[in-house]
């Protein structure tokens, strides 16, 4: 099996690419989700977090978000220590998934902030799914319903697509310029041949 991991900015249609690889039976584990879904499951995870934030950072059995939000973009420390308690227990996760789907030709991992996060080092090569910064302000807005003010900050607040496109083995273009489903077809057939 090879593992992969598609990346790239807020609004550069990483989860539009993973919609179309699934179509292609490739799974896809999609690191967000799978975050959210831990981060009121997981006792490891619950627990770090009250540790760090009071018991009140779940009300009635769910996440407080605001306070969450609040505490990690007050600064990266903040944000550094959020991360350690979720993110060891997400690449755990992802690395338990990998095992259950080794039967996959190919599967792939959606992970925005994947260099972030340390998550390369769990995949065999990264696929960078590449936009103009404006096409992606004007696609975050849309879809989030927020300020162009609110989506530069969270572009800001990530690594920025240049040096993500220089560290990833593969760059899908999704400006509109060479159709997606072509590229994906080259990628699939590149990735069979490095077996």
């Amino acid at each position: 099996m090879i593992s992969i991991a598609i990346t790239g900015g807020i609004g550069s249609g990483k989860s539009y690419v993973s919609a179309l690889l699934q179509k292609q039976g490739i799974p896809i584990y999609n690191a967000d989700d799978e975050a959210k879904r831990l981060m009121l499951g997981d006792e490891g995870i619950r627990e770090g977090l009250m540790d760090l934030l009071g018991n009140e950072v779940y009300t009635d059995g769910n996440l407080n978000k605001p306070l969450l939000a609040s505490y990690l973009f007050a600064g990266a420390e903040n944000a550094a220590r959020i991360n350690s308690i979720v993110h060891p227990r997400v690449k755990a996760d992802f690395r338990s998934w990998l095992k259950a789907h080794q039967e996959s030709e190919i599967a792939a991992l959606e992970c925005a902030i994947l260099y972030e996060s340390g998550f390369e080092d769990t995949v065999d090569f990264v696929v960078m799914v590449y936009a103009p910064e404006e096409l992606r302000v004007e696609r975050a807005m849309r879809r989030d319903n927020a300020t162009e003010q609110q989506i530069r900050a969270r572009i800001a607040a990530q690594m920025n697509d240049e040096e993500k496109c220089r560290r990833a083995d593969y760059v899908v273009f999704n400006d509109g310029s060479i159709p997606l489903e072509r590229q994906l077809a080259d990628l699939i057939a590149q990735l069979k041949t490095r077996k």
